[in-house]
């Protein structure tokens, strides 16, 4: 084995929201390979259309740029908990990692997760203490906490001589000192250089490279992402494919591209240590290892953890099924479904016996959700359930996983906090002041914290700043607290009348509008109280040709609460279902008729 040094393969990695994607931005800007113009607009990795819409990274990407005559793979990785098994897997490509930290915000939930599984594989970290030019930054404590997040979690062999860096991406330049600020982004170019290590790789040993995502092309179709470990890769070359159930058949790499700037370009051969796309073999998964034909040996499977929530998928069986969407039937959800398996690494999905749904099992509820507004998008209708938490047995013992929550709030706002968080079976785990902000850690379980976020943001008026990751399973908890409102539910079909709708905004909060057209046992709103009531939005004013002085009032409505995706998944209890169309979101109950919900209600009773 030997060290290459004309290359560096290097991961970014952070918690949500310090700076990731605009860090590569800047690099990409000083890296003096592209011209004025050709670099247009912020976080230009953050290509997807929903990445753009929330703002966060979902996908991880590679890019590469040339410095010093060193060529550096960067892979720019999401930063949510809920994607965390991008992360996981492509770190398997890289020999080093820019751990980015807010100068204000230090290390977050997601920053202990992404530095603990990148020190599992052996990564050397750079500290990276980004936005010092923040009015409220505080980089030499946040460099201190940093230093102490990595010796506890058992980094002492990685420090070495501790190599670090302030930075702010948004002025352009990174620094020694945080008190003198630079002029480019040079320091850090270079401290990648000599701090992080060249690929070790062995380029006479027979071929072995590990397949760590999946591409899809129009023209050449699956495209294989991974880095060579051992060898030589040709283009047209017969190599062996090592699947997961142990079967390896010959198959041909048409074609074997590296990454060059934002894109790749084709080569005749890549040996070890480069990252690469090869083209040509549609059997092809994530874990899989492309080796030698002579000498075929796999390398360990990429690991990733366990999903903790789960939903069920079904096709739509509403009154308005088919009328907006493009695939309807249960054999475009299964085909769908299975699809998404080749390359989301941390879903889990289950036929369920005896009916037409799926228990699709993931991360958390923004992760499912993410799939459900990308297959919409997409032109389907399907039917989802309430989120649900999936239960271990270890011997004998029920255990449910339990989340780190990191909620930081103004002090005056604390008191509903830590009332919401305490009645859904949260601990309190440590508290400090922060300039104007109070951060809280909490222990709880992941059942609470399905629609908490939304009741948090309520109760503090929006100024509350929430994060979790997940943190381990523990022994069952009791019962937590679901929603406290019921709901309103149409027990006709038609379409919601304003005359209709004025008489039942003086007890309950509308989720339609004048016009809207509904179903028996769609859901219209939420009741003022504790129970379900069944109601008429398609109720008219009745005509007559008697004019009566005084009889005649204006109408004036409240707008309709418009919910996202995620706000109505985490609303909608065991009863009920989210319909979801490429235009439209309905909630509905279950059981759609009001005297065979009746019915239902009896036979539990």
């Amino acid at each position: 084995m030997q060290r290459r040094e004309d290359i560096r393969n290097i991961a970014i990695i952070a918690h949500v929201d310090h700076g990731k994607t605009t860090l590569v931005d800047c690099l990409l800007r000083q890296s003096g390979e592209y011209r004025d113009g050709q670099l247009v607009g912020d976080c230009i990795l953050d290509s997807n259309d929903l990445e753009r819409e929330r703002g966060i990274t979902i996908l991880s990407k590679n890019i590469a740029v040339h410095y010093q005559s060193v060529k550096i793979n960067l892979i720019d990785t999401p930063g949510h908990a809920d994607f965390g098994g991008e992360v996981e897997r492509v770190l398997r490509m890289a020999d080093g990692a820019l751990v980015l930290v807010d100068a204000v915000e230090g290390p977050m939930p997601q920053t202990r997760f992404v530095l603990s599984k990148a020190l599992e594989c052996g990564l050397q970290p750079v500290v990276v203490v980004n936005k010092i030019d923040r009015p409220d930054a505080r980089p030499h404590e946040v460099l201190e906490e940093t230093f102490d997040l990595l010796l506890d979690l058992g980094g002492e062999d990685a420090i070495g001589d501790f190599p670090h860096l302030f930075a702010t991406s948004k002025a352009g330049y990174a620094t020694l000192d945080p008190d003198e600020p630079g002029e480019s982004m040079q320091p850090l170019f270079d401290i990648m250089i000599r701090a992080i290590p060249g690929p070790e790789a062995d380029p006479d040993g027979p071929l072995q490279m590990l397949v760590t995502n999946l591409d899809w092309s129009d023209y050449v179709g699956r495209i294989a992402v991974g880095r060579i470990y051992s060898g030589a890769l040709r283009r047209g070359q017969q190599v062996a494919l090592i699947q997961a159930d142990g079967s390896t058949p010959t198959v041909r790499a048409s074609e074997v591209h590296v990454f060059d700037k934002l894109g790749r370009i084709p080569v005749e051969q890549a040996t070890a240590g480069d990252i690469v796309a090869v083209v040509g073999i549609e059997e092809v998964s994530i874990g899989d290892t492309l080796s030698d034909q002579e000498r075929r040996r796999a390398l360990p499977r990429v690991e990733v953890d366990e999903p903790t929530i789960q939903m069920v998928f079904s096709i739509n069986s509403s009154p308005l099924a088919g009328r907006d969407g493009k695939y309807v039937t249960t054999r475009h959800l299964a085909d769908r479904l299975k699809r998404e398996l080749e390359r989301n690494v941390a879903l889990r999905v289950e036929p369920i016996e005896g009916s037409d749904g799926f228990n699709v099992s993931g991360r958390g509820v923004l992760h499912l959700a993410v799939l459900i507004e990308t297959m919409r998008r997409e032109g389907f209708e399907l039917s989802v359930g309430k989120p649900r938490v999936i239960i271990h047995h270890n011997n004998g013992v029920a255990e449910e996983p339990f989340e780190s929550l990191v909620v930081e709030v103004p002090p005056e706002k604390l008191g509903p906090v830590m009332e919401l968080v305490g009645a859904r079976r949260g601990q309190t785990v440590e508290m400090a002041s922060r300039d104007e902000y109070t951060c809280v850690v909490f222990s709880i379980p992941a059942r609470g914290l399905i629609g908490l976020r939304t009741r948090l943001l309520n109760a503090t008026q929006g100024t509350a700043i929430v994060h979790h990751r997940f943190e381990a399973y523990r022994p069952l908890e009791g019962e937590v607290p679901g929603r406290a409102n019921g709901v309103l539910v149409s027990m006709t079909a038609g379409q919601a009348v304003a005359f209709g709708l004025d008489g039942l905004q003086e007890r309950a909060e509308l989720f339609i509008a004048p016009g809207d057209v509904i179903y028996e046992g769609m859901i219209v709103g939420e009741n003022s109280r504790g129970e379900d009531m069944s109601v008429n939005p398609t109720k008219e004013k009745k005509l007559t040709n008697i004019r009566a002085a005084g009889s005649d009032r204006n109408i004036l409505l409240k707008p309709p609460r418009e919910m996202s995706l995620e706000a109505a998944l985490e609303y909608i209890e065991d009863d009920e279902l989210l319909e979801v169309t490429p235009n439209f979101l309905r909630l509905r109950k279950m059981i759609l008729k009001d005297v065979d919900r009746r019915r239902a209600a009896r036979q539990r009773a």
